[in-house]
């Protein structure tokens, strides 16, 4: 471990010299991949010098003690060492979690594409309740929210909305997301009170940047058409809503929220391309698919991730069996406990592969 540590550190000191040379700042594509690699070392360069401190300090008490001091002296060696001793160990453990590989999107901004599924108006009431969660949560950390596209249902829900959370680490923090989301409450139209189960699914998908995928313009099917909202209402009177059909893979992104149709070309771009590196991400895991198993699910859309409960207030992870009975807190964006929760199990299972 202190080997790979040890050229760790040398990388990022050659990776410091890098991003100050003249030639490579006037390459900026170039610069903005060296600093991101520099900044990706920096926790773990940083706590192997720490470790190196205290481990400098515990061989110079250890030896100390080995000489004749008197009993004051002898008494604050131990001390010293009976401190240092457990904080090497912690270390050590903070290191290991540290050397786990890196998810190259974790600096990321995020798209979030959530969807009501089964259950009709109700699901997409839920959409409603999952977008204003996220929401929250984002203000909670003082990311920014830029919603792309939402197709409303004019009563306060959404048969799909789609939007940008832009914020460092948004996506290690939310890649866990992906996945169906189940609810279970008594819809306020339901006059006998009974209990309905909705679903809604949510896909997380790191935003693409141009370093990342590059979209060949000849090979888009570019459509214009007039943007209606909810009900009828908010109906343009130009054509300023676009359609993009990604002619290879036959996908197709719609987006209509801005009265502008060049801000729509923009950003059903940025959709279009998320979701174009989203797949190639796939692709690549399924290549690796063994490598994945144990690990807490991020990409399977499919999978039935979570449920929450109205009438009991608690909102339970079916992939760590973890619940939580505070159910109105979560859903105004308190989720961080259930996050922390998923990183650390996604944390030890990679750990326990590392050491097999």
């Amino acid at each position: 471990m202190l080997d790979k540590l040890a050229s760790i550190e040398e990388r990022y000191e050659d990776l410091g010299r890098e991003v100050i040379d003249p030639e490579v700042i006037s390459d900026s594509e170039r610069w903005q991949k060296l600093m991101i690699e520099h900044s990706s070392l920096q926790d773990i360069v940083m706590k192997y010098r720490e470790y190196r401190d205290v481990m400098e300090n515990l061989e110079s008490a250890k030896e100390l003690q080995k000489e004749k001091l008197d009993p004051d002296m002898d008494e604050m060696v131990k001390e010293e060492i009976k401190e240092l001793e457990p904080k090497l160990v912690e270390i050590e453990e903070e290191l290991k979690i540290l050397l786990i590989p890196k998810d190259p999107n974790d600096h990321k901004n995020v798209i979030v594409e959530i969807r009501g599924g089964a259950g009709g108006d109700e699901a997409a009431l839920f959409a409603g309740v999952l977008y204003r969660m996220y929401s929250r949560y984002a203000e909670r950390n003082g990311w920014a929210v830029e919603l792309m596209d939402s197709n409303e249902i004019g009563i306060g829900g959404f048969k799909e909305v789609i939007f940008m959370i832009k914020g460092k680490g948004a996506y290690s923090r939310l890649k866990y997301e992906s996945g169906v989301h189940r609810v279970q409450r008594v819809p306020e139209t339901e006059s006998s009170g009974r209990i309905h189960t909705s679903t809604s699914t949510v896909a997380v998908l790191p935003e693409a940047e141009d370093v990342d995928i590059d979209i060949n313009m000849n090979e888009l099917k570019i459509d214009t058409f007039r943007a209606s909202g909810a009900g009828g209402q908010h109906v343009n009177t130009t054509d300023s809503a676009i359609r993009i059909t990604h002619i290879p893979t036959g996908l197709v992104v719609s987006c209509q929220d801005e009265k502008s149709q060049h801000k729509n070309k923009d950003k059903a771009l940025k959709i279009l391309k998320s979701r174009l590196y989203d797949q190639m991400l796939s692709d690549q895991a399924a290549e690796i698919a063994e490598e994945r198993k144990g690990q807490v699910g991020t990409g399977d859309r499919s999978e039935r991730i979570r449920t929450y409960n109205f009438p009991q207030g608690r909102v339970t992870d079916h992939r760590i069996t973890k619940t939580l009975h505070r159910l109105e807190d979560f859903v105004d964006g308190d989720i961080d406990e259930m996050v922390e929760a998923l990183i650390a199990q996604d944390q030890a299972s990679k750990l326990g592969r590392q050491g097999e």
